[in-house]
């Protein structure tokens, strides 16, 4: 029985090509195929390391034909690198189907680390990194897009968007009704000559943002404000006690503020907490 190939994930440059790893490079320039989301990009990036390779295209528009060619390349015993245009592939661009596939036909998939815009956008940001949640494109679908600018107005986590930039200006005008003064950085041309994190308020930004080009990352403060849970009764009384306990308040202080909300007794809150 013929030996499968390897797909390895390669996470590749997000503005300076410095930025590649020693591994990326060893692998791009010893696999077989590379599949490239767009391979004029790629090929950029190839010449500069002096790599010549076969190139196939891998994108949104021909995943479903591809990912089976892939697939078959790898039961043929082929290396594959599986390459976006920058950065990580899978996180908001294509390779999550072919992973997929790979799995079910158990092939080995290997992650190569490297770039990730959105870890850099959030580790330079100076906004809590202990919990987020990366939200990726926000839909164009005005029902879908509603539900997601609720679901940030009331995330009690740091949240990550990717945005284009011909579309920034009306994404934080939508964002503006939802945030109420949170804080809010955009981080632009991250890696590149004119990286820059802009940390202003929301108005400001808009006033600032058509003068702005290149590739755009918002990072938006977590909702610090419990009083903007709706409906006190549909949060696990332990997330309810933690929330407050970010706050720096004492157990009496929790549990009396716990027991308004819920409109319960404190001793009936603090007979819970005893009981658990």
């Amino acid at each position: 029985m013929s030996m499968k190939g390897n797909l390895y994930i390669v996470a590749t440059p997000i503005g300076n090509l410095e930025d590649i790893t020693y591994r990326a490079l060893k692998i791009l320039k010893e696999v077989d195929i590379i599949a490239a989301e767009d391979t004029r990009q790629t090929l950029k990036l190839l010449n500069h390391y002096e790599i010549s390779k076969h190139l196939i295209s891998y994108h949104r528009h021909n995943e479903d034909i591809k990912s089976d060619y892939i697939i078959e390349k790898l039961n043929n015993g082929e290396n594959i690198a599986l390459v976006s245009d920058a950065g990580t592939p899978g996180i908001s661009d294509p390779g999550e189907q072919v992973i997929k596939k790979a799995i079910q036909n158990n092939i080995n998939v290997i992650p190569i680390p490297g770039a990730c815009a959105m870890i850099n956008a959030l580790i330079a940001s100076g906004i809590e990194t202990k919990e987020f949640i990366f939200l990726g494109f926000l839909p164009l679908n005005k029902k879908l897009r509603k539900e997601k600018l609720e679901e940030i107005k009331k995330a009690n986590k740091t949240i990550i968007l990717y945005e284009a930039p011909h579309k920034m200006k009306t994404t934080l005008n939508d964002l503006k009704d939802y945030l109420k003064g949170r804080n809010i950085v955009l981080a632009r041309e991250l890696t590149k000559i004119h990286e820059e994190f802009i940390r202003k308020p929301i108005d400001d930004l808009i006033a600032k943002i058509d003068d702005l080009k290149g590739e755009m990352i918002l990072i938006i403060e977590a909702n610090k404000n419990i009083e903007n849970k709706e409906n006190f009764d549909e949060l696990d009384i332990e997330d309810h006690y933690k929330l407050y306990e970010k706050q720096g308040l004492s157990k009496n202080e929790i549990i009396k503020k716990i027991a308004k909300d819920r409109k319960k007794t404190k001793n009936e809150i603090y007979q819970i907490f005893i009981n658990k």
